[in-house]
């Protein structure tokens, strides 16, 4: 039944029972809710919650949903997919992101994908970042470059180290993702990765690391001597 916010008793409705009893009380279709705010006139926000976990199918999979994909269903509109969106991000960066992560010196290869894994958790295409680092090994900056299909990217090194320039960055970490979930190189990794280190040579900002990651586990051409055996 389609029943309206307005017509459920005061007591039980999503945001005064959140306040009440806490939000761990609360289902997912009234989280859901409480993000959307408000239905249509032919469509209540609790029927548009049970829609949104409808598509998902599982809760896992509302992660993987886009501003397109949440338009589908009557009643959401722009803002309403665009702030649910922003609210399942929202989250998975809080998740995702360590607890210290103010500390922006990243000594390490598994510092590094710890810090950096939300920008690449559920992702279904390769997203290719390049990390700034400062002579002291401190994190000025971290660029999206390329986005590719599942399992191709393009990437130019022009625009890698433009961005370094411009910076006045040290050095360079890369890292991409996998989204097959093997994190082994490819054969155009390690061709790609070897004309970055010579051009890094020649330019004087070496690329000291460049990372393959997936959702549990990442693969680190300095700590497998690749870096410096291509």
């Amino acid at each position: 039944m389609n029943y309206k916010i307005k017509e459920i008793p005061k007591d039980e409705r999503p945001r005064e029972r959140l306040i009440k009893e806490g939000v761990a009380k609360l289902s997912n279709e009234e989280l859901i809710a409480i993000i959307l705010k408000t239905g249509t006139i032919n469509n209540s926000v609790k029927n548009i919650s049970l829609e949104v976990l409808k598509m998902c199918k599982t809760i896992d999979n509302l992660k993987n949903m886009t501003v397109p994909m949440l338009k589908r269903i009557k009643g959401i509109g722009n803002v309403k997919a665009i702030e649910l969106v922003a609210s399942i991000e929202l989250g998975r960066r809080i998740f995702l992101t360590k607890s210290n992560s103010n500390n922006r010196r990243l000594c390490n290869p598994k510092d590094i994908w710890e810090d950096t894994k939300y920008l690449f958790f559920g992702k279904k295409q390769e997203y290719f970042y390049c990390l700034y680092f400062n002579n002291k090994q401190d994190l000025i900056e971290r660029k999206l470059l390329f986005m590719g299909t599942i399992n191709k990217s393009i990437v130019h090194p022009r625009e890698v180290f433009k961005e370094a320039y411009l910076l006045s960055a040290s050095n360079i970490v890369c890292i991409h993702n996998h989204p097959s979930g093997d994190v082994t190189p490819s054969k155009e990794d390690l061709h790609f990765t070897n004309n970055l280190v010579e051009i890094g040579r020649m330019q004087g900002i070496p690329i000291i690391d460049h990372i393959i990651v997936s959702d549990n586990s990442y693969y680190s051409f300095y700590e497998n001597k690749d870096i410096f055996t291509l």
